[in-house]
């Protein structure tokens, strides 16, 4: 039984809510979060880099004090407008490549999260958990709700679609060419509904934000035994998220690359492969796998597909069929040497539509010696890693749709 309940968003007025939504704070590189702070006085950067006020970079705890002080200026100012009634947010995405993604901004349990109602599939970093968990107690919100997703459901759909016939709350466009929408559901019968539906669904699984759900489960602990008169209605024993159907989740893959060999030749490393893996060289044609279990592979100037050859590789759990992990027990482990794939300098990650030319590029310039593409992972196989208590590898899953913060916030 999967519980959302309605709440009171902050959010931005209709007028500048498309100066205020910012993607997260760190996939700006410096240069770009400082041209959007010169010129945009609204936008939600300004709030998560208070320093910028005073030219000066400021961290931990003096950070967060700072970051309340700045949201509550943004309050007094009346950029941000909290709703008068607890509602549930029917919120729509638009993506230059013409995906479209519709689901429901609601808050979420913390008590599903314990429970393992709400599934994850990604390993969290305990110090990164508390880190965030800090922030949240010191400034009281959460900007950007966590992506998660739930089976396709036929009522939730249709409340969806009725609800999307109304005139939009917000309808903005940002520069990377996605149009954003936003419906209010206030009425308490529809509410009702939508509640329902979901207490019928055993699990909801995490997208992306797994270290934002941890950290609120974190805050919701803390909270709850600092409380002598707890009774579970509080705000900290709930967390914002999205939750879209399975069918519009998109799930991109990142390719491997890597900086050496591991000590081999050329040669020494293909004979090594070839235990493994059928290899066929493809020269310079490029070549992206269109099969599970398939690979592409760029090497000294020459594309490769490379076959597992499954009588040398055993399939005993969903993970070890997800490809993200077949490359790491075949090749980059045993014949590459990384065995920690989040923390070894020798590989970097690539995603997005062009990934094999950005690999070749990147083999081609010697700052890396080989790269590696794949299929992405499915939704299917998402779920039936989560449902086995499995963790995928690190960069194993590419997640649209990609979030904005400012244009709903949850308070503590």
């Amino acid at each position: 039984m999967a519980k959302i309940i309605p709440f009171k968003a902050v959010k931005p007025t209709r007028a500048i809510v498309g100066l205020v939504a910012a993607r997260p704070y760190q996939s700006y590189t410096v240069d770009e979060r400082e041209s959007r702070m010169d010129y945009n006085p609204y936008s939600f950067l300004h709030i998560v880099n208070p320093g910028y006020k005073y030219s000066q970079e400021v961290t931990g705890n003096e950070r967060y004090k700072l970051v309340r002080n700045r949201y509550m200026e943004f309050k007094e100012d009346g950029v941000f407008v909290t709703d008068k009634k607890p509602s549930l947010y029917v919120y729509k995405i638009v993506n230059r490549h013409k995906q479209e993604f519709n689901g429901i901004i609601a808050a979420t349990s913390a008590e599903d999260y314990e429970r393992d109602v709400i599934k994850k599939h990604e390993e969290t970093i305990a110090k990164r958990e508390q880190t965030f968990k800090n922030y949240l107690q010191t400034v009281g919100f959460n900007a950007e709700p966590v992506l998660l997703t739930y089976p396709d459901n036929s009522v939730i759909s249709d409340i969806i679609k009725d609800t999307q016939k109304a005139h939009a709350e917000f309808e903005f466009t940002m520069t990377y060419r996605d149009t954003h929408y936003l419906w209010k559901i206030d009425n308490d019968e529809t509410i009702a509904i939508v509640q329902e539906e979901f207490k019928k669904m055993e699990t909801i699984y995490i997208a992306d934000g797994h270290h934002r759900s941890a950290s609120s489960f974190l805050l919701y602990q803390d909270e709850k035994q600092k409380n002598p008169e707890h009774n579970g209605t509080e705000t900290y024993n709930f967390f914002m998220s999205y939750l879209i159907p399975e069918s519009d989740l998109v799930i991109q893959e990142f390719s491997r690359l890597i900086k050496d060999l591991n000590g081999l030749t050329k040669e020494e490393f293909l004979i090594k492969l070839d235990a493994k893996f059928r290899i066929d060289n493809r020269g310079s044609v490029p070549y992206h796998p269109s099969k599970p279990h398939h690979f592409s592979m760029y090497l000294d100037g020459e594309f490769y597909s490379l076959y597992l050859r499954k009588t040398n590789y055993k399939f005993q759990t969903a993970l070890d069929k997800l490809d993200a992990q077949l490359l790491y027990k075949t090749i980059l482990q045993p014949i590459l040497g990384i065995e920690d794939l989040r923390n070894d300098s020798r590989i970097e990650y690539v995603h997005g539509k062009h990934e094999m030319i950005t690999i070749k590029s990147s083999v081609d310039s010697g700052e890396f010696k080989v790269g590696f593409g794949m299929c992405p992972a499915t939704v299917q196989q998402m779920k039936e890693i989560a449902d086995e208590g499995l963790i995928m590898p690190p960069k194993s899953t590419y997640i649209l749709p990609k979030l904005r913060s400012g244009i709903t916030i949850y308070e503590y």
